[in-house]
């Protein structure tokens, strides 16, 4: 436990990976010229109006490949991590997961791009792709790109158990527990009974499921969140003022609250946009792989609005609900703050709402999780280590639900931040193949 603290302090100290996730965000957004912001609109019509492209190859639709990678990303990182990172890091953390994701939607542009770009066909036919793919068919030196195409695979295999299994059962187990009085073992059975019924249907099962219910279950939490934002409407100025502020100067000690630095509200803002939204891992790539395109860059800017939906939509009305109602400023931490903020509304009933939402959040990133591991372990092992993954997965779902992991967050810091690392490089050096095939994309489409 010792080491894996001093891992991730070094990880996600001031001079590793804060920095090279923020250094490239900001290098690809000046190297696309703004991108995200300029085509933010496009790209939503993209994602939700037109939502797939007849005649394509692939295996999912635009929409269906954008739910996949909302279903991963949408998870206890936008109740529970939101609440962790101020209850740490005070109201300014907020700030520091905005800059995070915005600067991350071109870092998320170029996964998506560089992903389909550089796809294959497998056995199945099947379209495979990702960070593991892009780095070792994409760098020009084969050497380092087969070397960290691998470790990429590796560590996202690993992190898949602890980002997108262990952490979700965990929650949703705690939650339901709290909110139902439900047993964790329960909670553990009925979801790997219900992950096990979806995953073993592979990418096409996991994408039907994801487009129905990852819209659905936004919807009812931005809902919810939207009545605690309206009931204290004139503290909503105030909260927004504090994130600016705080992101910059600290928290002093107050109520429950126990005072942070800027430093704090950097480090625990950053560490849990990238939980939240991902971006920089490279994961969501694997699921842009799969939808049915032509254009790399078509469906690069469908995936980048996955970025702006997680963390400028959702986490924000979290964050702000939090703030707004007063209960960063009390001794909660973590799904009981958030559950803490929407009571102050909704008596009860917003206890519900958290837990339901948790358990709705945490089912779907456990699924676009296990696609995402069981890919990059094909990569490593073959077909044959397939059906093996997913049911260690199920297996491990099961677990987490059932047993206190207090080590769950800190080897989730460190997964990431491993993951991260090849796919930063990886995005640095094919950089210019990303805007090469922009420029010839919006050159031929206008």
């Amino acid at each position: 436990m010792t080491a894996l603290t001093a891992l991730s302090n070094f990880i996600w100290g001031p001079y590793v990976l804060i920095p090279l996730l923020l250094f490239t965000g900001v290098f690809l957004t000046i190297r696309l010229r703004a991108l995200q912001f300029r085509e933010l609109g496009p790209a939503l019509y993209l994602g939700f109006i037109r939502r797939k492209e007849p005649g394509a190859s692939g295996d999912i639709s635009h929409f269906q490949a954008l739910m996949t990678a909302l279903a991963a990303t949408v998870g206890t990182g936008n109740i529970v991590g939101v609440a962790t990172a101020i209850a740490l890091g005070g109201p300014g953390a907020l700030f520091w997961m905005w800059m995070t994701g915005l600067v991350g939607m071109a870092t998320k542009y170029c996964e998506a791009l560089l992903s389909v770009k550089y796809r294959i066909t497998d056995h199945r036919g099947e379209q495979a792709g990702g960070p593991m793919y892009y780095l070792s068919r994409g760098i020009p030196q084969r050497q380092l790109g087969r070397f960290l195409g691998a470790a990429f695979a590796l560590f996202t295999g690993i992190a898949a158990f602890g980002i997108g299994n262990m952490v979700q059962a965990n929650a949703v187990a705690d939650a339901l527990d709290n909110a139902f009085g439900i047993p964790d073992w329960q909670s553990g059975a009925a979801l790997a009974v219900g992950l096990a019924l979806v995953v073993l249907g592979g990418i096409r099962s996991i994408g039907r499921v994801t487009s129905v219910l990852v819209p659905g279950m936004i919807a009812l939490y931005l809902t919810s969140a939207g009545a605690v934002w309206v009931a204290h409407f004139d503290q909503i100025g105030a909260a927004f003022a504090l994130v600016f502020t705080d992101a910059f100067t600290g928290t002093a000690a107050t109520g429950g609250f126990l005072g942070s630095s800027a430093a704090m509200a950097i480090r625990y803002g950053v560490a849990r946009g990238i939980f939240s939204n991902e971006s920089g891992l490279g994961s969501a790539g694997i699921a842009a792989a799969a939808a049915q395109t032509t254009e790399p860059a078509r469906q690069a800017l469908v995936s980048m609005t996955q970025t702006f939906i997680d963390t400028l939509v959702v986490c924000t009305f979290t964050g702000i609900a939090i703030i707004a109602t007063g209960a960063w400023n009390s001794s909660e931490n973590g799904v009981l703050m958030t559950q803490l903020a929407f009571n102050s509304v909704l008596p009860q009933v917003g206890g519900i709402v958290i837990a339901s939402s948790l358990a709705m959040f945490a089912f779907s990133t456990i699924l676009g999780w296990c696609y995402y591991g069981e890919r990059s372990i094909e990569y490593l092992l073959g077909e044959r280590a397939i059906v093996p993954y997913r049911i260690a997965f199920v297996i491990v779902a099961y677990v987490g639900a059932v047993r206190t992991l207090d080590f769950v967050w800190l080897f989730s810091d460190v997964m990431n931040g491993l993951m991260a690392l090849p796919n930063l490089i990886g995005l640095l050096l094919l950089s210019g193949v990303a805007v090469a095939e922009t420029r010839s994309y919006f050159a031929r489409n206008g």
